[in-house]
């Protein structure tokens, strides 16, 4: 699909709609391919990581999350249609797979998260098969006898569906590094989404997501680990912002 540069990557200006058809027609195809979002955390780590920027501009589609990136889209004249998030991603992919029969594996969070994920999706979405779930232990990226695992575990029931939830730039490189290694169709980078799935984390009033302060509610939860994300590095996009138009 056509991208277009949004400061220092390239994004598929789409709807989620849009997404959801594109999404069900690679399952269609058979084609290996690869989804990851944006936001504004994820391009201040572009801005100094060649290998996510490299991973990035190969995926077969990249959607922006986050509402800062739609108004500096708006300010560089080139306008994304729609903030499309992760979290709001996977609950209509859990839908498009319970109507089309397509299969699902989760990927991440801590020691029974995805089962619990799993348990709630399948009460949401009757008919859904969630074929696969598992937590990978920390620094399973470095272990090699443990990609070797997951790998084997995925492509035991090539699901159509691979929701990979590490957070950037984990969940991005293994995905590029291990989609050759292991049968699925789709692999869909979405952070977080576990944990609003599986209900240990409450994502933020859709009031404050549209007026783009999901943010700030995931500050007021964790306010120890994000400060510096949010308050220190995130505010450089300021730079960028200036850097690129200027370009």
């Amino acid at each position: 699909m056509e991208k277009i540069q949004l400061l220092n990557t390239y994004v598929n200006n789409v709807t989620m709609n849009e997404t959801l058809d594109a999404i069900e027609q690679m399952i269609q195809s058979g084609k290996k391919s690869y989804i990851v979002a944006v936001n504004v955390d994820v391009i201040m780590k572009i801005e100094h990581d060649d290998y996510l920027k490299k991973v990035t501009d190969n995926a077969d589609m990249v959607l922006v999350d986050g509402k800062p990136l739609i108004w500096i889209s708006k300010i560089h004249k080139r306008p994304i249609k729609e903030k499309i998030s992760g979290s709001d991603l996977v609950p209509k992919l859990c839908g498009l797979a319970a109507k089309k029969g397509c299969t699902m594996f989760i990927l991440g969070g801590k020691e029974g998260i995805a089962d619990q994920a799993k348990q709630n999706i399948e009460m949401d979405y009757p008919g859904i098969k969630v074929v696969g779930t598992y937590a990978p232990p920390i620094g399973f990226e470095k272990d090699d006898t443990e990609l070797a695992h997951i790998n084997s575990m995925i492509s035991a029931v090539h699901p159509d569906l691979l929701i990979a939830c590490f957070g950037c730039p984990k969940q991005e490189k293994w995905i590029y590094d291990n989609i050759q290694n292991y049968d699925a169709k789709v692999s869909v980078c979405a952070g977080a989404t576990v944990d609003f799935l599986a209900g240990n984390v409450k994502r933020a009033p859709r009031w404050m997501s549209e007026h783009g302060l999901e943010w700030f509610y995931r500050f007021l939860q964790e306010p120890k680990r994000l400060f510096k994300r949010y308050f220190i590095d995130d505010v450089k996009i300021l730079g960028l912002v200036l850097k690129y138009k200027s370009r």
